[in-house]
């Protein structure tokens, strides 16, 4: 992970901000001690990737679904009636 001095991050803060958006985090720096991590907001911590199909294997969709209670919504608005 980058490390920028203070002095560095407030001459290129803006260039700083642009970087840690778009994923490429920092740590800013004072006399080479490291003070504070700067990510961005929406970037998933580590360990809470996203990930599709998590719940692969959890339930089961039933062959009927797009039919079911058919009968009944048709009821609701007066179709086939």
């Amino acid at each position: 992970m980058h490390i920028v001095n203070i002095h560095e991050a407030k001459t290129h803060l803006s260039r700083l901000i642009d970087k840690a958006a778009n994923g490429e985090s920092f740590i800013i720096a004072k006399s080479g001690k490291p003070m504070v991590k700067v990510i961005a907001i929406d970037a998933p911590t580590a360990g809470e990737t996203r990930r599709v199909g998590f719940m692969a294997g959890q339930f089961s969709v039933p062959d009927d679904f797009d039919r079911m209670a058919g009968e009944e919504i048709e009821n609701l608005f007066g179709v086939g009636s």
